[in-house]
């Protein structure tokens, strides 16, 4: 039926004129996604590099169409796109173009921290998530911000694949666990691969961070993609950032790339609260042993070497995979356990370090 829907709305707006007025706005490739959730549907209109004139006349149009089709009771569509270039400026006005934009702030967010590693595959996520749950135990208003737009792991580390609303064309955060979250896997079919470019990437970014009813929240966690280049380096800018903590193993080669993720936040001036050794230790289930598969301390070491805190070390264990693969985070699913209490003893030092506690 979905599939009768998604069809049904396509062929809708094939009937709409893209802004050069020689294409359909699904000819010239502007519809991005279209996703369809039972008398819902969601479309990404994807500008590419600067929205038209006209944009919000034609975004409004496209949501008419969709609603049109019999079986559709809900259109939402979602811009993306950079702002309009603007022409360069001459003389000493020049310098003044090239510094970086400043962040604005976020009506009702007291603080933004980011969650970063220079590298994948290092447990960020979910060290995200069940930090976010440890702040949350602690009385505060806590939302999380999956900023990966190629790999969304917010809808599986939650267990969810619902629709946002939109209201007033401000999405509407959904709940999981008392946290407000948001992702791009919220939006899209989280099997399609996303191939947009740079400022696609970040035009679909900001929107997740400034047209989201977040507030009042005393804490945003924003899981970061991996990675130290452009699209984090913009972000960290336009997102005013109380502080980043630094997700790694012990082993050398994601130390290597922890201490870029490190650098590229010293760059922009945003606090460093410190760095977290994920996968510390492995306490064997059958004797009781305790092994270091992929090194141990490398994480206090560094931080040391740069000055920054160390705020501890998340044991590698088969129940943080199999919640996390459940849709139910540790520290929401098993208060009592022991990793539980190290997320929690870690987000105590955030807090205190925020002024939250």
């Amino acid at each position: 039926m979905s599939d009768t829907l998604k069809k049904a709305v396509e062929t809708a707006l094939s009937g709409i004129k893209a802004p050069d007025g020689t294409q359909s706005v699904v000819q010239a490739g502007l519809i991005s996604a279209v996703v369809v959730d039972g008398g819902k549907v969601g479309i990404i209109l994807d500008f590419g590099k600067a929205a038209p004139d006209g944009a919000e006349a034609l975004r409004a149009e496209i949501e008419t169409a969709a609603r049109a089709v019999d079986g559709i009771d809900e259109a939402n569509v979602i811009m993306t796109a950079t702002r309009h270039a603007q022409a360069a400026p001459q003389g000493p006005a020049m310098q003044q173009a090239k510094a970086p934009p400043k962040p604005t702030e976020i009506p009702g967010v007291k603080h933004i921290i980011a969650v970063a590693s220079g590298k994948g595959g290092v447990g960020k996520s979910t060290t995200s998530i069940n930090l976010a749950m440890a702040l949350k135990d602690q009385g505060l208003k806590v939302g999380v911000l999956d900023a990966d737009i190629f790999g969304p792991s917010l809808p599986m580390l939650l267990g969810m694949d619902d629709r946002p609303e939109i209201k007033n064309k401000i999405i509407q955060p959904l709940m999981a666990h008392g946290l407000k979250v948001m992702s791009i896997g919220f939006l899209i079919d989280v099997d399609q691969p996303v191939v947009w470019r740079g400022p696609r990437v970040m035009g679909a970014t900001q929107q997740l961070l400034r047209d989201v009813a977040w507030g009042p929240l005393d804490v945003l966690v924003v899981d970061m993609p991996p990675g130290t280049g452009d699209v984090q380096l913009t972000m960290v800018q336009q997102a005013p950032l109380s502080g980043a903590v630094i997700v790694s193993t012990p082993q050398d080669l994601a130390l290597i790339d922890a201490r870029k993720g490190l650098a590229m936040f010293q760059k922009v001036d945003v606090p460093i609260m410190g760095i977290i050794e994920n996968m510390s230790t492995f306490t064997c289930p059958h004797c009781g042993e305790e092994s270091h598969i992929f090194g141990h301390g490398g994480a206090a070491d560094t931080a040391a070497e740069l000055g920054c805190d160390f705020l501890g070390g998340i044991p590698l264990h088969m129940s943080v995979r199999e919640h996390a693969d459940g849709g139910t985070p540790i520290v929401a699913s098993e208060p009592d356990n022991p990793i539980s209490k190290a997320y929690r003893t870690i987000a105590s030092q955030i807090s205190e370090k925020l002024g939250v506690s």
